[in-house]
């Protein structure tokens, strides 16, 4: 079982040794002489296990347990004691230490006890994945710079009301997790919530999925379907990028917002649907008024009350956190374990401008996954074929590269094309296009 470990005594012999020792069972281990040092390395790699002594030049070993284990959770700590310090070593496993070793006494244990904390390390690191992908409500929303704070205060005020919300920003800044978020924390929580991108269906389709149909009402209509808006009924509808909605169709939705009422396509019957609205867009809808694309009645009706969400590029201090539950996510998704991130790769993530926002960044979370050696996210793993300057026939050619990046989305689709033309952001007949291209059909 690979692991990463951390050894931290400032008896440089014995923390020399202690490396060779574990490195000769194939863990990656990397060493620190003092509390402040490890607590950088802790920054800086992820790692499994730690082995630290209990008196340190600039902390206490007992002390450190908890500081360790309330900022990386699922580390385990193994401490080393001196004869004599056993009650220390005690109070430690009482502050979150696994076990603890005698200096001198006991060698012949490390190994073994270092492959039960691993074990327990891993143990640890899946279940908090499992928590993360199962958050719900606020909890989803990561971060702590001033703008999403703001904008999550404002979430957590509304959800408490039944008023319609309106989310504004850019594409690929969270508007349907915050939409979700609104929801869970509403007393309709425990009824359905449903959405639709409006933006993704022409306008008779868009029309069947939210209001519904009969059975023989338009060609294809083989069954009653019964539409969003019903089934959000006691719950929540989240109408995404309602700025693409068809200017026919607005103001049907107006007269579901007055009245609660509406018909089924090809039916004459009134339905009644009580649903809470949440509606996003990343236009502006007062623009799009002027020029007749949107109805200023609707508008009103929609903007009772408004949260925008900020771009990437303007709480860039989350950016870190944001790329760590990425790497969790897809981590555990891929089976990968042990996975070190260099420093250079969060340095290399904060010069982008990320016009896509979270969903660009979560889309290169994942493709550097797929792209890393050795377990490693570092530069190379980044996708920046642009940068790339060389001849036609250069083995860091556009085309090589290109193809060699296609050859690696479609071994982690399992050849799937339809999931690699998603994963790749083009579409399926570009990718069909490109695989006789390369003759990789």
């Amino acid at each position: 079982m690979h692991g990463n470990i951390l050894i931290i005594d400032d008896e440089i012999k014995l923390l020399k040794l202690l490396g060779m020792i574990l490195s000769q069972e194939d863990f990656t281990v990397k060493e620190a002489s003092t509390a402040r040092s490890a607590m950088t390395m802790l920054e800086q790699f992820d790692f499994d296990v730690v082995l630290s002594d209990v008196r340190l030049p600039d902390a206490f070993g007992v002390d450190l347990v908890k500081s360790i284990k309330a900022k990386y959770p699922h580390l385990e700590i193994i401490l080393m004691t001196a004869f004599g310090n056993i009650t220390d070593a005690v109070q430690a496993m009482k502050n979150g230490a696994y076990d603890y070793l005698v200096k001198g006494d006991d060698n012949e244990k490390i190994i073994p006890l270092v492959y039960k904390a691993l074990e327990k390390s891993k143990d640890n690191q899946s279940k908090i994945v499992q928590k993360s992908n199962t958050q719900k409500g606020f909890n989803q929303i990561i971060g702590t710079s001033p703008l999403i704070l703001q904008a999550k205060k404002l979430a957590e005020r509304v959800a408490l009301t039944d008023a319609t919300v309106l989310l504004t920003g850019e594409t690929g800044t969270g508007k349907e997790v915050f939409a979700n978020a609104i929801h869970e924390g509403s007393d309709r929580k425990k009824n359905n919530f449903v959405a639709i991108n409006c933006s993704a269906f022409s306008k008779d389709i868009l029309e069947s999925e939210l209001f519904g149909h009969k059975q023989g009402s338009f060609t294809g209509a083989v069954k009653d379907k019964k539409g969003l808006i019903e089934e959000a009924n006691s719950g929540t509808l989240f109408l995404d990028e309602i700025g693409e909605m068809p200017i026919e169709l607005q103001a049907k939705l107006l007269r579901v917002l007055e009245t609660k009422e509406f018909i089924k396509m090809g039916e004459t019957k009134v339905s009644k649907s009580d649903f809470r609205l949440i509606a996003a867009t990343n236009r502006n809808l007062e623009d799009e008024i002027k020029q007749g694309h949107f109805r200023e009645d609707l508008y009103f009706r929609l903007n009772v009350f408004e949260i925008t969400l900020p771009p990437l590029r303007e709480r860039k201090e989350d950016l870190k956190v944001l790329a760590k539950n990425f790497i969790d996510v897809f981590s555990n998704k891929l089976h990968l374990s042990s996975v070190q991130v260099s420093s250079d790769y969060y340095k290399a993530l904060e010069k982008n401008d990320w016009k896509g926002n979270i969903r660009e960044l979560r889309n290169t979370i994942e493709r550097s996954l797929i792209l890393m050696n050795d377990n490693m996210l570092d530069t190379e793993s980044l996708p920046h074929y642009s940068e790339k300057i060389s001849t036609e026939n250069d083995s860091l050619s556009m085309r090589s590269l290109e193809q060699e990046h296609i050859l690696k989305v479609l071994q982690y689709t399992k050849g799937n094309k339809a999931e690699a033309a998603r994963l790749l952001e083009i579409g399926i007949a570009t990718l069909y296009r490109k695989l006789e291209e390369y003759g990789l059909r």
